[in-house]
């Protein structure tokens, strides 16, 4: 029970740090489908908002005394070690991404992405370059159970603010726990099955990097965000469902920040 809790933990903290930045300042998710006009408005539950804003508090403080610093030195690394490391975290998505797309229906984008992930495992180097994209295979949307859920119709139920994992909903969180069920390709050959390949830190670090590496890559948006929001909680309340609605309509749309583009992209911006 308690490596369960370990994983989860790791393995949510994204979550907090992989936000896109700049959102409304209610809990309100208005976003329109421009292929077909179709516009959804949902207004998601904060249940639990005293308790969530505390927690929220909490986040921030542990944000700034660790992951803050940590991104902070990440980012001046040089551009060939966080593109190399952002290529092989993007990859490596494809284990959860494949299965999501068949689940929803999407059969092109799963075998686009299959054949990504077989190339850049192989010719790639296990990710590191992203070797697929010069075949005419560019990278597409990451998909989880939270989203395939959504696309078959279930409710978000209440928004929440867990610590470090930071905020959720009900349904996001039964997503998130698929993963540790065997939904997960990469967290079952790391660590419900032992290999002689991999070791259970493997998937870890490789959590744990992948959310310091996006962490990085938005310093400045959080730094927007928290110098222009009147009130912080209900900004990020309000980019999370807005985001997580976005990824479930595939819509074009995204919110005004950097999204999780390539390093040479950001780069020079």
């Amino acid at each position: 029970m308690k490596k369960i809790l370990t994983i989860f933990l790791i393995s949510i903290i994204s979550q907090i740090l992989a936000l896109n930045v700049f959102a409304g300042s209610d809990g309100t998710v208005e976003l329109s489908k421009k292929n077909n006009s179709e516009e959804k408005n949902t207004e998601v539950k904060d249940c639990f908002e005293t308790l969530n804003r505390g927690v929220f508090a909490f986040n921030q403080g542990l944000d700034k005394v660790f992951f803050k610093p940590i991104a902070k030195v990440y980012r001046h690394f040089p551009k060939p070690i966080r593109s190399g490391t952002s290529n092989a975290l993007s990859n490596l998505s494809n284990v959860v991404t494949v299965p999501n797309n068949i689940l929803q229906g999407q059969i092109k984008e799963a075998a686009i992405n299959a054949l990504r992930f077989s190339i850049n495992s192989t010719l790639g180097i296990a990710g590191i370059f992203d070797v697929a994209s010069y075949y005419g295979l560019n990278k597409l949307e990451k998909e989880d159970y939270g989203q395939t859920l959504g696309t078959w119709g279930v409710n978000e139920g209440c928004y929440f603010v867990l610590p470090v994992i930071g905020p959720t909903t009900v349904r996001d969180s039964l997503g998130s726990i698929v993963n540790f069920s065997g939904g997960d390709a990469w967290y079952n050959v790391t660590v419900a099955n032992n290999t002689k390949y991999f070791e259970n830190s493997d998937y870890y670090y490789s959590r744990l990097t992948a959310g310091i590496d996006f962490r990085a890559k938005n310093l400045e948006a959080f730094d927007s965000l928290k110098k222009n929001s009147l009130d912080l909680y209900a900004s990020v309340r309000s980019l999370y469902l807005q985001d997580r609605i976005r990824k479930i309509l595939n819509l074009d749309e995204t919110t005004e920040t950097m999204n999780d583009d390539d390093w040479e992209d950001i780069d020079t911006q």
